[in-house]
């Protein structure tokens, strides 16, 4: 028990030098409140907010991961290098992939709740 929770204070302190460091990630997380108090007006169903709730996890750990190799790439190559280059690209790409996926699950999740919403005041 005692490894575990080092590990877990470990991966807080994780958390919190990301949220400190990284604005994209306060980005993320002030979305993921919004899609929350959405999700709370619009009373999505059970497997509405596992999806919703699995996808915005999935762009949080992975807007983590992409500052933990920004911070490899900095110490294996301090000076410019055109691979240090492209993993960062590559990164960063991935974050791009997971707020795009992320977007479609929302449309699709909140979209319906939206036109509801319209057609009742239009």
């Amino acid at each position: 028990m005692k490894r575990f929770l080092k590990s877990l204070g470990f991966a807080i302190e994780g958390l919190n030098t990301a949220a400190k460091e990284q604005p994209n990630l306060r980005i993320h997380f002030t979305v993921f409140l919004c899609v929350i108090a959405a999700g709370l007006i619009c009373n999505i169903t059970f497997n509405e907010w596992l999806i919703v709730i699995l996808v915005c996890g999935f762009v949080i750990a992975t807007e983590v991961v992409n500052s933990a190799i920004e911070k490899v790439v900095d110490l294996a190559s301090p000076s410019i290098h055109p691979l240090a280059k492209q993993a960062k690209d590559l990164g960063a790409a991935a974050v791009l992939i997971a707020a795009i996926t992320s977007i479609a699950v929302g449309l699709l999740i909140f979209g319906k709740y939206l036109l509801n919403f319209l057609s009742d005041y239009l």
